[in-house]
């Protein structure tokens, strides 16, 4: 999250409110307790500063922060960090694939076929944006690299769970003799 925010707030100074609205929308999942936190550890590390209070209209007062030079070195030390060291990173599906067995083949690939159709239709939206985006609105590729590598992982999903698919279906794939589950 840290790293997240920062970033964020990179771009301009933001109450958490705000931040919240903003990583959510790129993808970040946040928990608003938590984010109130971890603004509060970076105003105590000296990575970010608060701002005066503003109020639009009826609304409570909001306080927004800034990302300070300190704030900064931080976020290019741990996007360096990030970048050059590879870390095991547990996904929810990867959870869900250590125990497929306990679905039962048919199951299971019905379920996988499910997930590469999901995938295709994902893969097709952000394909189409990043087109969009390259070509219609000339954003330049640096600021949508993420989404290059987001479209790569997803196509390296689906073209793992379509082997896997094949693998249960022709057998090719040990299963475990249980009775299968509906």
């Amino acid at each position: 999250m840290t790293v997240a925010a920062l970033g964020a707030l990179l771009e301009r100074p933001m109450h958490p409110y705000e931040l919240a609205k903003v990583l959510a929308e790129s993808g970040v999942p946040v928990n608003r307790g938590s984010l109130y936190d971890t603004i509060d550890a970076l105003a105590r590390a000296g990575w970010v500063i608060p701002l005066k209070s503003e109020r639009a209209g009826v609304r409570p007062k909001r306080t927004p922060y800034q990302i300070t030079e300190d704030g900064q070195a931080e976020l290019v030390d741990r996007l360096d960090e990030q970048l050059r060291t590879p870390r095991n990173e547990y996904p929810e599906f990867l959870s869900a694939v250590s125990h497929i067995g306990v679905l039962g083949k048919r199951r299971a690939a019905a379920a996988l076929q499910e997930r590469v159709t999901r995938l295709a239709d994902r893969i097709d939206e952000l394909a189409r944006q990043l087109h969009d985006a390259l070509n219609s609105a000339r954003v330049p590729r640096l600021f949508v690299i993420e989404a290059e590598y987001a479209l790569a992982m997803l196509r390296a999903e689906r073209q793992w769970i379509s082997g896997t698919i094949r693998d249960i279906n022709d057998g090719g794939l040990a299963w475990p003799s249980t009775k299968e589950r509906h």
